[in-house]
């Protein structure tokens, strides 16, 4: 006996449903919409052309019309203390060199492998800003004078 569409469906929307709550990042949550509209299709006896095709199109409108609410909740994003840095003057511990891979600052007592804005060495001993914080790294550009 073959299982029913419905609840192949049903199927799916708790698979999208898992997936969304192991991301925190609304990466599947419109896939678990699109498989509930796909379902409720299979239970009107849909043809299975006519679910995808539900499930596709409903899957895409729903991700075109909250994207960009979406996007400015910032999900997944954890702040923490280090991003208090940002803005802050540090100082040049070791020659900061992009091309070399090279470079540190000591900002707020603490000592971070640094890259900078520009592509050209700033020297150690010179003062800089952080402006971004990219993994374990700090972003820095010359202080104006």
């Amino acid at each position: 006996m073959p299982i029913p569409m419905a609840v192949i469906w049903l199927i799916a929307v708790v698979v999208f449903v898992v997936a969304e709550a192991a991301t925190l990042g609304l990466t599947s949550i419109w896939f678990a919409c699109g498989s509930l509209l796909a379902m409720v299709a299979a239970l009107l006896d849909v043809s299975i052309w006519g679910q995808l095709l539900v499930f596709i199109l409903g899957s895409a409108l729903l991700l075109a019309s909250t994207r960009k609410w979406v996007s400015k909740l910032k999900l997944g994003r954890v702040k923490t203390n280090a991003d208090r840095i940002i803005g802050q003057q540090a100082v040049v511990i070791q020659t900061i060199d992009n091309q070399a891979a090279k470079g540190q600052v000591r900002v707020g007592g603490q000592v971070w492998t640094a890259r900078s804005v520009e592509d050209e060495p700033i020297l150690a001993g010179t003062q800089v800003e952080v402006v971004q914080i990219t993994g374990v790294k700090v972003i820095v550009k010359k202080m104006e004078k």
